[in-house]
């Protein structure tokens, strides 16, 4: 099953997915299709659904096949095809490592080095290219220069009016680059009981609305938590939901995982990735079919001189920081190059 999937993305272009021999045949059906056509168990069907609302925060309807296609394949490295595999696996995958005190130190850590050049809390508006210049217009100010770097989710970029208007083909693959839907949801208790139990936290399931958690104690053993995801579908439909009724769903998943003692959390948080302004969803953004096919091409298109980063445009480890980083590489050779 896997196997044939790796085997089938390593023959996708990772720079023009859409120049595939059969990109026609993959992006003219959703990963479902695919899927119905060729695994016949009901194993198999949902641990694959499981991978993918695991990594898009989608559904298997939701996604051009060409388009999980190229995914598998950007998890690899310059000389290596990406797998399937290393994309839901905890060890030697996209989920082995973590950073103690989170992820948002690098760019705290990098803020602090470019000092009073970081601006903060001044949303862009609006871009404009007149007179050989781009100009950034914010609520607090206007930045002048001679080129520009846009790195928001596609989603998101809609929301800064562009003058000259972005080109139609831009503006379409826009109107066609969703992102997933996730809520995350954190369970304190004074220790992390499930250890005493020989458990590791990490769990995987059939019914929601949490199908996945994993142990998100701190290093120092203490207190002990518990992080469950609500993805895809499940996700869409508990975010209508009351707070309270979500929350003893969450609850009583980790209690069907972890026994009695999950069910009286000294605390609970969660954060609905979908009502988060800068995001609109997460984790990234992911095509329909058809997208690749009409649209491939905009995806990394200069706007005069506006470029564009973010994980969305890598070609290497598409959708995760590895990508965002590698995008913004490439941006700034992108705009250097035309100075």
């Amino acid at each position: 099953m896997t196997k044939q999937l790796n085997a089938m993305a390593a023959e996708v272009p990772r720079d023009a997915p859409w120049t595939a021999a059969r990109a026609g045949e993959y992006d003219g059906q959703t990963f479902e299709t695919w899927k119905r056509a060729n695994v016949q168990s009901e194993g198999g069907r949902f641990l694959l659904d499981l991978g993918v609302e695991a990594v898009f925060a989608a559904e298997p309807r939701d996604l051009s096949l060409l388009h999980l296609l190229f995914y598998v394949n950007s998890a690899g490295n310059e000389s290596t095809p990406g797998t399937f595999d290393r994309l839901i696996a905890t060890a030697g995958g996209a989920q082995e490592s973590r950073f103690t005190g989170g992820s948002q130190l690098i760019a705290r850590g990098l803020a602090r080095r470019l000092g009073k050049r970081v601006i903060t809390g001044a949303p862009v508006r609006r871009i404009e290219q007149k007179r050989g210049r781009v100009s950034a217009v914010c609520d607090k100010l206007t930045v002048s220069a001679r080129q520009a770097i846009v790195a928001v989710p596609p989603a998101v970029t809609p929301f800064i009016r562009f003058d000259p208007l972005l080109p139609g083909p831009r503006a379409q693959l826009l109107q066609r680059f969703p992102m997933g839907s996730v809520i995350k949801c954190m369970a304190v208790y004074p220790k992390p009981f499930w250890r005493e139990a020989g458990l590791t936290g990490q769990a995987t399931s059939d019914t929601g609305p949490v199908k996945i958690s994993f142990d998100n104690t701190p290093p120092d053993g203490g207190p002990g938590v518990l992080l469950g995801f609500i993805e895809g579908q499940e996700a869409r439909i508990w975010t209508a939901k009351p707070a309270a009724e979500r929350r003893a769903a969450v609850i009583e998943s980790f209690v069907r995982y972890f026994g009695a003692q999950a069910a009286d959390p000294t605390a609970y948080y969660e954060k609905s990735w979908a009502e988060e302004q800068w995001t609109r969803g997460c984790y990234g953004g992911y095509l329909a079919p058809g997208v690749l096919l009409d649209y491939g091409p905009e995806i990394r298109r200069p706007h005069g001189r506006v470029h564009w980063a973010g994980t969305e445009t890598a070609t290497i480890w598409n959708g995760y920081m590895e990508g965002a980083l590698r995008s913004g590489e490439r941006a700034a050779a992108e705009a250097l190059g035309v100075l």
